[in-house]
């Protein structure tokens, strides 16, 4: 329904930023896991968002916007970074251990970007919420 299309733009754009924050969070949690079930370190995970389209009816068929999506979680390509410390359990032949390629300070700007973004939804929704409250009360009178 036309009506309540912002709301569906903004609760998606809501549910794609949480996604993103879970992504952060486990990127932080395993900033020291060198060893996973799948072998080797843990590696930093990424969100890719996409626009989220709406057939709209004409001819010929076209599409509108209509929210956020989550297209993908990617794994980071770049390297693991190598630290020396031959007395560790995952330590190579060399004496290095490969350690996840997370970056503290990128994690947390990706944090509070995410963070922004959710609260800039989150007025979005309260504010056309407000609006469809006060054509309601201008219905009534």
């Amino acid at each position: 329904m036309e009506l309540f299309r912002s709301f569906h733009i903004s609760g998606s754009a809501l549910t794609a930023e949480k996604l993103r924050v879970d992504t952060v969070a486990s990127n932080l949690a395993n900033m020291q896991t060198t060893r996973t079930a799948a072998g080797g370190p843990y590696q930093r995970k990424t969100v890719i968002f996409a626009e989220r389209l709406a057939q709209v009816r004409s001819m010929p068929p076209a599409y509108r916007g209509y929210g956020v999506r989550v297209a993908n979680v990617v794994d980071d390509p770049n390297p693991p970074r190598l630290e020396f410390d031959p007395e560790h359990p995952d330590a190579n032949e060399e004496g290095f251990v490969a350690y996840p390629n997370i970056d503290m300070a990128k994690e947390m700007t990706d944090l509070i970007t995410a963070s922004r973004s959710y609260e800039a939804n989150t007025t979005a929704v309260n504010t056309a919420k407000s609006i469809y409250l006060k054509a309601l009360e201008i219905g009534r009178g």
